[in-house]
């Protein structure tokens, strides 16, 4: 399929499903094959429980990644343990860099300072679109209330550069209805999430936030950075291209 007719079927979907909302988006994708082959893409973070817990009750056997990027908080890495084994997750697959290609570019880890952009891409970012390669699109927990870039996602989309499609099935949902669903579905939060941390990503880049703040303004506080770069719709680099 040509990259056009692959954003055409896109906004076909986009338009099916309009009027429908996550269940039906992941139905498609998941027992129909819409897309062809996924994979789901989660950082077990502060919202992930309820995407996870609707894949798990669709089809358990859904390849989840999770990048372990060697900076994640203690608890981020017990959570993910835990959860996995409570939703019965059947096909969790861990990913991390080359600890070759750590030692090249960021050897005494300070990397994340200077250039965050860069140790995202090379910790998170590469690691991913390798994984990726098997498969024609993933899923994504991405919601319009992020804001940012995410203020006008749709279901459905597609990546040309990287040639992959995302699927949004929460495009839509609000802070409110994640609360909700955990709720009414008794799925454990993340520890961190009661010490004031509404999106966590790697320690180093992340804090605390006010109650009445953006749910993603704790991440790289006082720096323009928003996205840790995988749902940047430019062409990936590997490592060694990035750092030429």
């Amino acid at each position: 399929m040509l990259p056009s007719e692959k954003q055409l079927l896109v906004n076909d979907l986009n338009n099916q499903f309009r009027h429908h909302g996550a269940t039906h988006v992941i139905d498609a994708v998941l027992k129909h094959g819409v897309l062809g082959q996924v994979a789901m893409v989660s950082s077990f973070g502060a919202e992930s429980a309820a995407l996870l817990h609707l894949i798990a009750i669709t089809r358990p056997d859904t390849p989840v990644l999770f990048i372990d990027t060697n900076m994640l908080f203690v608890e981020t890495l017990i959570y993910q343990s835990d959860l996995a084994e409570q939703l019965g997750l059947k096909n969790l697959r861990i990913l991390r860099a080359d600890p070759a290609t750590i030692a090249e570019h960021d050897p005494d880890n300070t990397l994340h300072k200077d250039t965050p952009d860069t140790c995202c891409h090379l910790r998170k970012t590469s690691v991913l679109q390798n994984a990726l390669v098997p498969y024609d699109g993933w899923i994504t927990g991405r919601k319009r209330y992020h804001r940012n870039q995410r203020v006008k996602l749709e279901f459905f989309a597609y990546d040309a550069p990287n040639d992959k499609f995302k699927i949004n099935p929460l495009a839509h949902w609000r802070a409110e209805d994640v609360a909700d669903y955990v709720a009414a579905n008794n799925l454990p939060p993340h520890p961190l999430v009661a010490k004031g941390y509404s999106s966590i990503g790697c320690k180093l880049c992340t804090v605390p936030v006010g109650i009445n703040d953006d749910v993603r303004s704790g991440r790289w506080q006082g720096r323009a950075k928003t996205e840790c770069g995988i749902h940047f719709e430019t062409k990936l680099l590997t490592p060694a291209e990035d750092m030429t």
